[in-house]
């Protein structure tokens, strides 16, 4: 299966997260027409690189038609995907299907961890009350790396893992 990633980003360090009943943080979201995925750490450079062992969200996936949707409730055409703080922004793929998979994105073996849920700060993210309740069950997805690669902005291809059924 095909896709295309649209953008990559990296953050230094947290807004949102563990900022609550504190104002966001500044932290610049930075653009990069690839990234380097290191096994069981993360994105070098990214703010949840060895953050913890075996950390769920070493990479996280979002869904461009959801950026497009939170977009139109917001009524602003030009809300930037940055807004969402998720690494790969991809059009293409049901990332909800990859929960619980293992699969190689451009060639990178990555497991589906769990939807990357969205919490109350989208609403102030993206300028809209209702946007977290919006992206409920459409937050992404958050993925562990397991072998070291790179991805890249254009054409992705996707191969889920399809283990065979255990014989009888």
């Amino acid at each position: 299966m095909t896709a295309t990633i649209l953008h990559l980003y990296t953050s230094p360090g947290h807004n949102y997260f563990g900022h609550h009943e504190k104002p966001p943080g500044t932290n610049e979201i930075i653009p990069h027409d690839s990234i380097k995925l290191v096994a069981g750490r993360g994105i070098p450079g990214d703010r949840f690189y060895d953050w913890k062992d075996n950390y769920k969200g070493q990479l996280t996936l979002l869904d461009q038609q959801v950026v497009e949707d939170i977009r139109a409730h917001a009524e602003n055409p030009e809300l930037p995907a940055t807004a969402f703080r998720r690494n790969v922004v991809i059009e293409g793929l049901d990332l909800n299907s990859l929960i619980g998979k293992t699969f190689r994105l451009n060639g990178v073996l990555l497991e589906g961890s769990e939807e990357c849920r969205p919490c109350y700060w989208m609403d102030k993210a993206c300028g809209k009350p209702g946007t977290e309740a919006l992206m409920k069950g459409r937050g992404g997805l958050r993925c562990r790396i397991l072998e070291d690669g790179e991805l890249y902005l254009g054409a992705a291809e996707l191969v889920v893992d399809d283990p065979q059924p255990e014989s009888r």
